[in-house]
C-alpha cells in the first residue's frame, strides 16, 4: 500500500510548484516529441504538425476543463471563479480529446494536409500522454476508486475521501490503473503502426477504441465519476469510442485493400 507525498513539488517564494502541472507539462512534452519523430519517418510535414499540436494541446486543456466543469457545474456555479484553477485539478479526458481533435484537426485541414496520416501520427502520443499525466491524480488525491484492503491499495487523507467512504483509508488506485493500461495501448499501437499504415486513420481508431475499452472498466471502479443523470458520463463517452472504432476500422482497412 502507498500514498501520495501531496500536491506541492516546491515552493520558489510565492510561487508553488505542483505536481499536477508537472506531470501534465511532462505528458505533453513526450507526445509532442513522439508525434514530431513519428511524422518524419512517415514522410509528413513535422513542422506542421508541431503547429497542430501546439493548437490541438491548447484546445486539449479547453476542452477538458470545459467538459469537467459543465458536468460539476452545481459545484462550479457557486464559486466560478475556480473555473481557471485547474492546477487544483479537475479535467476530463474525453472533453481534452474532443477539444485537441477540434482544434488541431481544423489546422491541418485548414493548412489543406490529409487529416488522417496525421492523426495516425498523433495515436501512440496520445496513449504515453494519458500513461504519464494520470499520474498528476496521485498527487492530487483524486481519480481513485472503491475501498479495498488489496496490497498496492492506494492511501486517502481524509479530506479527500468521499463522504460515504469516510471511514475507509485504502482504495483502488484508478489513476495507476489507467496508466497501466493507457502504456500497454502505448505499446500495441507502436508494435502495429506499420501493419496499418495503408490504411489511414485506422490506427488512431485502434487508439480510440482500445482506449475506450480500458475506460469503461475503471471508470466502473470510480468514486468521483461525472455524471448525466444516473448514467456516468465517461463510460457513456467510452462506449461510444468502441462503436466508432469497431465501425471504423473494418472498413478503413478494407478500403485500402480495394484501392
Amino acid at each position: 500500500m502507498f500514498r501520495s507525498p501531496g500536491p506541492l513539488l516546491v515552493q520558489a517564494g510565492p510561487v508553488p510548484l505542483r505536481w499536477y502541472g508537472v506531470m501534465m507539462a511532462t505528458a505533453m512534452a513526450a507526445g509532442v516529441w513522439l508525434a514530431t519523430r513519428t511524422a518524419r519517418r512517415r514522410g509528413l510535414d513535422a513542422g506542421e504538425l508541431l503547429k497542430a499540436a501546439e493548437v490541438a494541446l491548447l484546445g486539449g486543456v479547453v476542452g477538458a476543463r470545459l467538459y469537467y466543469v459543465l458536468f460539476t457545474w452545481d459545484y462550479y456555479r457557486h464559486e466560478p471563479w475556480k473555473i481557471l484553477a485547474i492546477w487544483e485539478g479537475g479535467i476530463a479526458l474525453h472533453g481534452g480529446l474532443i477539444g485537441g481533435l477540434l482544434a488541431g484537426g481544423a489546422y491541418i485541414w485548414w493548412k489543406g494536409l490529409p487529416v488522417a496520416p496525421y492523426l495516425d501520427a498523433a495515436a501512440p502520443s496520445l496513449a504515453l500522454g494519458q500513461a504519464i499525466g494520470r499520474w498528476g491524480d496521485f498527487f492530487n488525491e483524486q481519480a481513485f476508486g472503491t475501498p479495498t484492503g488489496l496490497p498496492w491499495g492506494l492511501y486517502i487523507s481524509p479530506p479527500h475521501r468521499p463522504l460515504a467512504f469516510l471511514q475507509d483509508q485504502y482504495f483502488h488506485p484508478a489513476f495507476l490503473y489507467e496508466s497501466a493500461w493507457s502504456l500497454v495501448v502505448f505499446i500495441v499501437l507502436l508494435a502495429s503502426r506499420r501493419r496499418w499504415a495503408p490504411a489511414p486513420g485506422a490506427l488512431f481508431l485502434a487508439y480510440l477504441g482500445w482506449s475506450s475499452f480500458g475506460r469503461v472498466w475503471i471508470e466502473a471502479l470510480r468514486t468521483d465519476p461525472l455524471m448525466l443523470g444516473s448514467l456516468r458520463v465517461s463510460q457513456l463517452a467510452s462506449a461510444l469510442g468502441i462503436a466508432v472504432a469497431l465501425w471504423g476500422v473494418p472498413r478503413l482497412r478494407k478500403r485500402a485493400q480495394v484501392a
